[in-house]
Order: C-alpha cells, then structure tokens, then sequence
C-alpha cells in the first residue's frame, strides 16, 4: 500500500513545485522578495521640509537599467523611475531612444542628492553622458527639479511598495 502512495506523491511534488514557479516567474510572489517594482521616493531640503514625493517605478536589474524611460511616452506630475544599484559608485547615463526630455537626479548611499542634470532628447548619433556619484538615480519630467526647488544637497528617503 506505501509503495502505491509514493508515485502520487512524488507526482503531487512536482506539480506543485511547477505552479509555484510558474507564480514566481509572472511575479505573484514579487512581494516576499526583495524585487519591488514601485517606491515612494520623498525628497527634503536640508531643514527637513518636504520639496516633493515621486511615485516610481523601479529598476533593479541589468535589463530594466538598459531600458529606462525609453519605452515610455511621457511620465505623469510626480512620477519617475528610480534606479537601483548594490552599492555607491560612479554612474553614467545616456538619453537612449527616449521620446521626452528629463532630469536625472544621482543620490548617494546616504541619501543626499550629489548631482542633478537636465537632458534633452537626442537623435541618437551622439549620446550625451551624464555622470554622478550615486547608489540610487532618479529619473523624473524635465523642470521638475527646479519647480519644486530640489537641489545638490537636499535629502531622499525611499520606501518601496
């Protein structure tokens, strides 16, 4: 009779081994991982008071960093993409076959701002290079910066949802 149940078992196994997976891979799960795809990102001059809060999406893999903005045809009043690296380091960032123009916003891994850029869109024959010092990039409409007086300095705080 044991030897009988051990088949169904093992077949009862593999199925749900297959369905988790299957739930996994179309992000069912994405909540019990560290994978977030969307953060609050509030960003404060250095008194403390609030200059804006940008709800992102969120790029953490290789993938999704090579692809940006550039499969979007506009952003809404605060929105962005926030991009996520393990560790502070030197960045780079190019305007890749993007339809709209932003501003790129490098923080570093202690949360303060280092530098923030205006680009353009290009025609692609000659990307620009903007370069910062930064652990996390946020990627938000041109002139948002400025319309909200975010500056070189002031404070980011990230919650990912």
């Amino acid at each position: 009779m044991a030897f009988r149940r051990g088949p169904i078992a093992l077949a009862v196994l593999v199925v749900a081994t297959v369905v988790v997976l299957s739930v996994y891979q179309v992000g069912g799960v994405a909540h019990f991982t560290d994978n977030e795809d969307r953060a609050t990102v509030r960003i404060e001059d250095e008194g403390g008071d609030e200059l804006a809060v940008v709800d992102s999406e969120v790029a953490d893999g290789p993938e999704e960093r090579y692809t940006g903005l550039s499969d979007h045809e506009s952003l809404g009043e605060d929105e962005g993409m926030l991009f996520v690296f393990e560790n502070e380091d030197e960045r780079s960032f190019v305007m890749r076959n993007m339809d709209f123009p932003i501003d790129i916003v490098f923080v570093d891994a202690d949360g303060r701002i280092t530098t923030i850029h205006e680009a353009p869109t290009e025609d692609g024959s000659d990307l620009t290079s903007y370069r910062g010092e930064a652990k996390w990039v946020l990627e938000v409409n041109r002139g948002y910066t400025d319309e909200h007086g975010i500056e070189e300095g002031d404070r980011v705080e990230i919650e990912y949802r």
